[in-house]
């Protein structure tokens, strides 16, 4: 990106509620900028709206931003020359600068009612124009003002758009040029003193020190009247932030990203057992690509590869089983300690385990087996579940599968052969049921096993049966085909 400053970018949330894909997607294309720059990632929280933004949600995105290991070097706990880092506590800083714009004549005082406002914009719709403010208080006088004011009338303030068009370099899309005639006079102030988006955010920028404004498309828009506040501030051109603008990331039905398609907060893949790595992995490939057909990559890959100009401009599409699959890979990339300590959590919450030593040393023996078996850690409690469960029952939809003859007659030639094993582990386990129910019988082994597996884990599906029959032990195996023969 064009720019001889050192490179300092930031994520700023106005955290409504938990932060979601796009969100997170910014976040982290930020953070793999200024770490592949070696600049700054600073992190700033847009809390203005005091009605929809709650103490609660914005540790929720300090929490989130963590958790993803996206570390910020300056912001919120971390500190920095450039605080506060909470836009509600910068307030006088914006109403100083916004006095100044008054005085200056860049900004003037709207006193037009919303009434008024909505009057103009319906006749605007009728003459088929682009709708916009018609600049009525522009150059009120004096006895214009007082009249208003005598009717209790409370004025915004609003920035005062020159003719004209204003032209920046987007890193990604190119020139762009917006015509004033469609970018009319804006509010930077409300009339209860809060300031708005584009006040707070631009003066932000510049005194902060941001160099590089990395966003989505959804705020193109908003650019024109950003690059006019620092006009009004009298920044020069070349301080200016440089703007990138990242593609929409749609559904797969090219619809926006909703619940139904993907676009719940990073909290519900967080719940559902999607490692953080995984998820920006995912996150990184909507929109950019490290140059070659590569989809797992490491969070150290990322910054090492990650620059602006690989990232598309066309729209990027959420697929949940791509998603589904690199986490997958991922939990089978974890050392068993790693693998252990993800999962534990979730079998603690499902109420699987309670947490002891013994109930832990049981776990990281019956890990590896369905490691390479499930796509998320939230699946890892229904199929340890057996070898921990007090009252042991077989799933109800699984009963009938063990009810017949046939399946009584493999679980008593089973229980025979097992009852006189002297060593118990999953090769005599296996040796000894082949032998029997297969070579003897002639029986399919999905025939053979699956009222096994039934009668020892309570359900059709579990980790591999004989190793699974291992972790169980003798005792509790022959138990629970006994019971099984009594249903």
């Amino acid at each position: 990106m064009t720019s001889t400053r050192p490179v300092k970018v930031r994520f700023a949330p106005s955290p409504t509620g938990d932060l979601h894909v796009g969100n997170i997607r910014t976040a982290l294309f930020d953070w793999a900028y200024a770490r592949h720059t070696g600049g700054t990632f600073l992190f700033r929280i847009e809390d203005t709206d005091t009605t929809r933004v709650t103490d609660e949600y914005i540790q929720a995105a300090i929490d989130t931003l963590k958790w993803l290991g996206l570390q910020w070097d300056e912001g919120p706990e971390v500190g920095g020359s450039n605080g506060p880092y909470l836009q509600s506590q910068r307030l006088d800083i914006y109403a100083e600068w916004a006095q100044k714009f008054l005085n200056q004549g860049d900004a003037y005082h709207c006193y037009c009612s919303p009434d008024e406002l909505e009057a103009v914009r319906e006749e605007q719709r009728k003459a088929n124009v682009a709708p916009g403010y018609n600049g009525h208080c522009r150059d009120l006088t004096s006895d214009q003002i007082a009249a208003f004011k005598a009717q209790g009338r409370e004025a915004v303030v609003r920035m005062r758009m020159p003719d004209g068009t204003t032209t920046f370099t987007d890193e990604i899309r190119g020139d762009v040029t917006f015509d004033h005639k469609f970018v009319p006079d804006f509010v930077l102030v409300r009339a209860d003193g809060s300031p708005l988006y584009t006040l707070a955010v631009a003066i932000d920028d510049i005194l902060m020190g941001v160099t590089h404004v990395l966003r989505g498309e959804d705020l193109l828009s908003s650019t024109p009247r950003q690059i006019r506040v620092y006009q009004a501030m009298g920044v020069k051109l070349e301080d200016y932030p440089v703007f990138a603008h990242l593609p929409f990331v749609m559904g797969q039905d090219n619809a926006k990203l909703s619940k139904r398609n993907g676009e719940v907060s990073i909290a519900w893949y967080r719940e559902q057992g999607y490692l953080p790595e995984a998820i920006c992995n995912y996150l990184a490939l909507l929109g950019w690509s490290p140059g070659d057909d590569r989809e797992n990559i490491s969070m150290k890959e990322l910054t090492e590869l990650f620059t602006v100009e690989k990232v598309h401009s066309s729209p990027a599409r959420f697929d949940m089983k791509k998603l589904e699959a690199i986490n997958g890979d991922k939990i089978r990339a974890l050392s068993l300690e790693d693998f252990t300590t993800w999962t534990l959590p979730f079998l603690i919450k499902a109420k699987v385990i309670t947490g002891t030593e013994e109930e832990i040393a049981l776990v990281k023996q019956a890990l590896p087996l369905i490691q390479e078996r499930i796509v998320k850690l939230d699946e890892a409690p229904a199929l340890l579940n057996f070898l921990f469960v007090k009252q042991f029952a077989v799933d109800a939809d699984a009963v009938a599968k063990i009810s017949d003859d046939a399946a009584k007659d493999i679980l008593k030639r089973s229980e025979k052969e097992l009852t006189a094993l002297s060593v118990w582990n999953h090769e005599t386990i296996e040796a000894a049921l082949r032998a029997s129910l297969i070579e003897e019988l002639g029986l399919k082994p999905r025939i053979a096993f699956t009222a096994l597996r039934i009668a020892t884990t309570g359900s059709t599906i579990s980790p591999p049966l004989f190793e699974s029959m291992e972790l169980l032990g003798k005792d509790a195996c022959l138990t629970r085909i006994s019971a099984a023969l009594a249903l």
